[in-house]
């Protein structure tokens, strides 16, 4: 871990209107127009602090230390999250026809998944702010995330879930010690619980988006991809649900930049979606800055069950800056690409990341991603969470 005798930190803003929220912690949403918060730092004094692009010493998300909102002398609570591999996929590329094709394995991540990122930095703004617990609405890793965090930090952690959450992950939040109550529909339903419980008993609502963590640990992603290849790839493919990895790559582009670790460039952002849950994509497609809410959403890929992301201003804006876009795939696409993976590369997907290989065909079919450029997709959690999903009809965690 890189250690800092100061913070960077130098405030938090409003994601929309950029206005400075000032006040004592815990941060949650910016009070002007009710959308997230992001960090700024002093980034001169940033560089200065951490370790070279591609030096030697520990991987992992708090390697980043002086670009994360953690004050000085606050610790981390960890469970060494980041650092998930970037595996070249020479076959898979051939029978694509994509020259240099890579694959970010976050299934390596302690809980499996990706979420462990951004909990990792949401629960240690929770126990530095002094919460009595934490609460979130989730249909997947999200809430295992939060569960093994919670223990972790000593916090008690409330999950709410819906009832068609894969059995797997709920066996595994109640392993953890998590409370956990089921409801019938969305997640959109399990978040207007969790906000209620949040205002009735004083927990932080860690929900996607609501708090200003979950996105700085999640643009660790991009900060190691420019470790892991020298340069920024041409274009990074992800599963799109409440979209925080989308939003939060974005702001690390812009931050790499100022470093003095990128020429500016940005990769082009592309977000996948189930077509039965798809608003961005819809938005996206009609040119609109704003997602309106999918009724009746159903799909295998559990974490792309989103009807209504809370962020959607911010994820549109995320692919139009970076010149990317957002593709929907099929349920038999999504089924037909999960095995697809694993008889050519050995890869086990979930169903989110299976999603991401059926967007990149057809990214590629439609000329939106070139054969010669450096491709990197997401896979966002291990396949052993789904195993009930892939050999059955689909249930549906809000990816992002």
């Amino acid at each position: 871990m890189t250690s800092l005798t100061h913070t960077t930190l130098l405030r938090f803003e409003c994601a929309r209107c950029g206005s400075p929220v000032e006040g004592p912690s815990p941060r949650t949403v910016a009070p002007c127009c009710q959308a997230p918060l992001l960090a700024c730092y002093d980034l001169p004094a940033a560089a200065a602090a951490l370790p070279a692009p591609g030096s030697a010493g520990p991987r992992g998300v708090w390697r980043y230390r002086a670009v994360l909102p953690l004050a000085t002398g606050e610790r981390p609570v960890t469970l060494g999250e980041g650092g998930a591999p970037l595996l070249p996929l020479p076959r898979m590329g051939e029978a694509l026809g994509i020259r240099d094709l890579h694959v970010k394995m976050e299934a390596a991540n302690p809980t499996g998944s990706f979420k462990d990122r951004g909990m990792s930095v949401a629960v240690s703004l929770a126990a530095a702010a002094g919460v009595p617990g934490i609460v979130l609405p989730t249909a997947g890793n999200a809430g295992a995330s939060a569960a093994a965090y919670g223990a972790r930090a000593g916090l008690p952690v409330s999950i709410h879930a819906p009832r068609e959450t894969p059995r797997e992950i709920l066996a595994e939040i109640r392993f953890r010690g998590a409370g956990l109550t089921l409801h019938e529909g969305t997640i959109a339903d399990a978040g207007a619980a969790a906000r209620a419980e949040a205002q009735a008993n004083g927990f932080l609502d860690v929900a996607t988006f609501k708090e200003p963590g979950r996105l700085e640990g999640k643009k660790t992603m991009a900060y190691e991809l420019r470790e892991d290849l020298g340069r920024l790839p041409d274009s990074i493919v992800y599963p799109c649900g409440g979209g925080t990895g989308i939003v939060a790559m974005a702001k690390a582009f812009r931050e790499m930049a100022e470093l003095g670790w990128t020429r500016g460039e940005k990769p082009k952002l592309w977000a996948v979606q189930a077509e039965a849950c798809a608003p961005i994509v819809t938005a996206f497609e009609d040119g609109r800055d704003e997602a309106a809410p999918v009724t009746a959403a159903s799909t295998v890929a559990a974490g792309l069950r989103v009807p209504s992301p809370f962020a959607h201003r911010e994820i549109l804006d995320a692919l139009r800056e970076t010149r990317g876009g957002a593709v929907a795939v099929s349920e038999a696409e999504i089924r037909e690409a999960g095995p697809r993976l694993a008889r050519t590369e050995g890869i086990l997907p979930c169903p989110e990341g299976a999603a991401a290989w059926a967007g990149l065909a057809k990214l590629l079919a439609a000329g939106r991603i070139q054969t010669g450029e450096t491709v990197v997709v997401f896979e966002t959690a291990t396949g052993l969470k789904y195993l009930d999903a892939w050999d059955g009809p689909g249930s549906s965690d809000e990816v992002g």
